[in-house]
Protein backbone atom coordinates (compact mmCIF):
# COMPACT_ATOMS: atom_id res chain seq x y z
CA UNK A 1 0.00 0.00 0.00
CA UNK A 2 2.04 2.94 -1.37
CA UNK A 3 -0.61 5.43 -0.96
CA UNK A 4 -1.32 4.44 3.12
CA UNK A 5 -1.33 7.61 4.87
CA UNK A 6 0.49 5.74 7.87
CA UNK A 7 3.68 5.10 5.96
CA UNK A 8 6.63 7.54 6.58
CA UNK A 9 4.61 8.38 10.18
CA UNK A 10 6.96 9.33 13.01
CA UNK A 11 6.95 9.23 16.47
CA UNK A 12 10.10 10.83 18.71
CA UNK A 13 10.47 10.09 22.54
CA UNK A 14 13.41 11.66 24.38
CA UNK A 15 14.69 10.31 28.18
CA UNK A 16 17.44 11.55 30.29
CA UNK A 17 19.55 8.42 31.11
CA UNK A 18 20.37 8.27 35.04
CA UNK A 19 23.04 7.32 36.25
CA UNK A 20 21.62 4.50 38.16
CA UNK A 21 21.75 2.61 35.10
CA UNK A 22 25.03 2.55 34.07
CA UNK A 23 26.51 -1.14 34.52
CA UNK A 24 29.70 -1.34 32.85
CA UNK A 25 33.26 0.89 33.19
CA UNK A 26 33.25 4.29 32.16
CA UNK A 27 29.38 4.62 33.04
CA UNK A 28 28.52 2.48 30.12
CA UNK A 29 24.41 1.33 30.21
CA UNK A 30 23.89 -1.76 28.55
CA UNK A 31 22.26 -1.70 24.68
CA UNK A 32 19.44 -3.69 26.10
CA UNK A 33 18.33 -0.26 27.70
CA UNK A 34 17.93 1.13 24.14
CA UNK A 35 16.10 -1.65 22.60
CA UNK A 36 13.70 -1.17 25.68
CA UNK A 37 12.94 2.51 24.64
CA UNK A 38 12.66 1.47 20.83
CA UNK A 39 9.16 -0.81 22.21
CA UNK A 40 7.94 2.18 24.23
CA UNK A 41 8.38 4.33 21.16
CA UNK A 42 6.79 1.34 18.67
CA UNK A 43 3.94 1.45 21.33
CA UNK A 44 3.38 5.01 20.95
CA UNK A 45 3.50 4.78 17.05
CA UNK A 46 1.06 1.84 16.94
CA UNK A 47 -1.12 4.15 19.10
CA UNK A 48 -1.27 7.10 16.94
CA UNK A 49 -0.94 5.05 13.41
CA UNK A 50 -3.58 2.09 13.89
CA UNK A 51 -5.32 2.88 17.32
CA UNK A 52 -3.83 0.04 19.33
CA UNK A 53 -0.43 -0.69 20.92
CA UNK A 54 0.52 -3.81 18.66
CA UNK A 55 2.54 -6.29 19.74
CA UNK A 56 6.33 -6.16 18.69
CA UNK A 57 7.38 -9.39 16.65
CA UNK A 58 11.09 -9.38 15.99
CA UNK A 59 13.89 -7.40 14.89
CA UNK A 60 15.51 -8.12 11.74
CA UNK A 61 18.62 -5.54 12.06
CA UNK A 62 19.83 -3.54 15.36
CA UNK A 63 23.18 -1.60 15.42
CA UNK A 64 25.07 -0.55 18.62
CA UNK A 65 27.20 2.23 16.84
CA UNK A 66 28.24 4.51 19.91
CA UNK A 67 28.24 4.17 23.26
CA UNK A 68 25.36 4.79 25.95
CA UNK A 69 26.59 6.80 29.44
CA UNK A 70 24.53 7.53 32.11
CA UNK A 71 24.22 11.53 31.99
CA UNK A 72 23.21 11.44 28.74
CA UNK A 73 19.73 12.91 26.64
CA UNK A 74 18.69 10.09 23.97
CA UNK A 75 16.13 11.07 21.31
CA UNK A 76 14.46 7.81 19.95
CA UNK A 77 12.40 7.40 17.03
CA UNK A 78 9.97 5.39 15.08
CA UNK A 79 8.98 5.80 11.54
CA UNK A 80 6.88 3.27 9.94
CA UNK A 81 8.25 2.39 6.55
CA UNK A 82 6.44 -0.49 5.40
CA UNK A 83 2.22 -1.09 6.43
CA UNK A 84 0.98 -4.75 5.38
CA UNK A 85 -2.23 -6.30 6.43
CA UNK A 86 -1.32 -6.47 10.15
CA UNK A 87 2.17 -5.68 10.60
CA UNK A 88 4.01 -2.84 10.42
CA UNK A 89 7.93 -1.94 9.12
CA UNK A 90 9.31 0.35 11.89
CA UNK A 91 12.95 1.86 11.54
CA UNK A 92 14.13 3.28 14.25
CA UNK A 93 17.24 5.30 15.65
CA UNK A 94 18.38 6.93 18.66
CA UNK A 95 20.50 9.66 19.30
CA UNK A 96 22.91 11.07 22.14
CA UNK A 97 21.38 15.02 22.18
CA UNK A 98 23.56 15.39 25.40
CA UNK A 99 26.06 14.29 27.84
CA UNK A 100 27.55 14.52 31.47
CA UNK A 101 30.80 16.17 30.91
CA UNK A 102 32.65 14.98 34.91
CA UNK A 103 35.72 16.17 33.84
CA UNK A 104 34.74 19.62 33.84
CA UNK A 105 32.52 19.19 37.05
CA UNK A 106 30.24 16.93 39.20
CA UNK A 107 27.60 18.54 37.35
CA UNK A 108 28.61 19.84 33.89
CA UNK A 109 27.00 18.59 30.56
CA UNK A 110 27.57 19.38 26.85
CA UNK A 111 25.24 19.56 24.24
CA UNK A 112 26.22 17.40 21.40
CA UNK A 113 26.15 19.29 17.63
CA UNK A 114 26.09 17.31 15.70
CA UNK A 115 23.71 14.41 17.90
CA UNK A 116 25.94 11.10 17.90
CA UNK A 117 23.63 8.11 16.41
CA UNK A 118 24.09 5.37 19.10
CA UNK A 119 21.47 2.58 17.86
CA UNK A 120 19.61 1.74 14.70
CA UNK A 121 17.12 -0.77 14.12
CA UNK A 122 14.34 -2.46 11.83
CA UNK A 123 11.45 -4.22 13.27
CA UNK A 124 8.06 -5.91 12.80
CA UNK A 125 5.01 -4.71 14.88
CA UNK A 126 1.82 -6.75 14.59
CA UNK A 127 -1.16 -5.57 15.15
CA UNK A 128 -4.52 -7.29 16.00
Amino acid sequence: MTDDPRLGMTVTHRRYVPHSHAHYGGSLVDGAYVLGLFGDVATDLGMHSDGDEGLFASYSDVQFLAPVRGGDVLEVQATITRVGRRSREVAFEARVLARSAPEVSASAAAVLDPPLVCTTAVGTVVVP
